[in-house]
């Protein structure tokens, strides 16, 4: 397998978001890899990180259609899919699509909106259709869902249901720039004007490409049942209420194989599961009431307690 499409690609990338994010690149290449697995991306941490600003420059960099929705407590799920309206010049009822009928959402601030308009999500993010009124619209190819959510702890937040955590391919956390890096953006142009003139880097026919090929990435035996150990290790914890699902090993698999890739490899080594376990599993987790630990840490604890293969 040639794996050259995979390492410029990551490098197009990176050069293109990081006039807009500084220091980043680690978690823009997952980002790639959320997209390239046709999966969705959560991303939390403080206000005023640059979370938006990332998305943004991310769905510029690809070219493709593009929409943000800004949640908040009184969105509908209409507001999100759609309604059949009343066209008084046809006498016909027509449906208006709404902005999830597009590639790239940015559903920005997640958690503002109240549980049942978080769930208009589900089928679009799973099954890439939505159904209205017994009607059912398919998704247009790539179709990606980027949240941006505030920690659960901030105010005004509604914690997302287990089942839609679960649909999310990843969660990333940005954090702060160092000093120096913080100080150079300081003194630049607005970051607003640097996404409006970024160009795109990777068409639709070369990330088409890699979404058919990334599964070619070898993945041994030994490697296999090492993933399985780590997802057996959080279904058999007595930390955790619930190991995680099949949909996370599935993840941790394509994520493993096209992070393999990305670094010129056609085959997966330990350290590829390892890495990619820390962004896929972290949020598909619950701790028990009794358990001191955050989830960080105990994927960190359980990534150190199962064996790793030798060969």
């Amino acid at each position: 397998m040639d794996t050259k499409l995979f390492v410029e690609s990551r490098k197009k990338i990176e050069d293109n978001c990081s006039k807009v994010i500084v220091g980043k690149e680690d978690v823009i290449d997952q980002i790639l890899i959320c997209l390239i697995a046709s999966g969705h991306v959560l991303l939390e941490d403080l206000p005023g990180t640059g979370k938006t600003m990332l998305l943004r420059s991310f769905a510029k960099s690809i070219g493709t259609d593009f929409k943000r929705i800004q949640f908040t407590p009184d969105l509908l799920p209409s507001d999100l899919t759609g309604i059949n309206y009343y066209n008084q010049k046809t006498g016909e009822f027509e449906f208006r699509k709404g902005p999830l009928f597009t590639n790239m959402v940015l559903a920005d601030e997640i958690n503002r909106a109240v549980p049942r308009s978080q769930s208009a999500l589900l089928e679009a993010m799973e099954e890439r259709q939505i159904t209205v009124d017994g009607v059912t619209w398919k998704m247009e190819s790539p179709y990606m869902v980027m949240a941006t959510q505030n920690p659960v702890e901030s105010y005004g937040t509604f914690p997302l249901p287990e089942a839609q955590l679960d649909r999310f391919f990843m969660r990333l956390k940005l954090g702060y720039m160092t000093r120096e890096q913080e100080m150079s953006v300081m003194a630049r142009e607005d970051s607003i004007k640097i996404v409006d003139s970024l160009k795109c880097v990777l068409d639709s026919a070369q990330l088409q490409k890699m979404q058919e090929s990334f599964a070619k990435v070898q993945v041994s035996s030994e490697i296999a049942k090492y993933i399985m150990d780590i997802v057996d290790y959080t279904r058999k914890s007595s930390m955790l209420q619930c190991g995680v699902s099949v949909r996370a090993s599935l993840a941790l698999y394509k994520a493993s194989q096209i992070y393999a890739a990305m670094n010129g490899r056609d085959y997966v080594i330990p350290e590829d599961v390892k890495k990619q376990a820390r962004y896929v599993l972290v949020h598909r987790i619950a701790l028990n009431t009794k358990t001191h630990m955050d989830n960080e840490a105990f994927v960190a604890t359980m990534l150190e307690e199962v064996e790793v293969p030798l060969e």
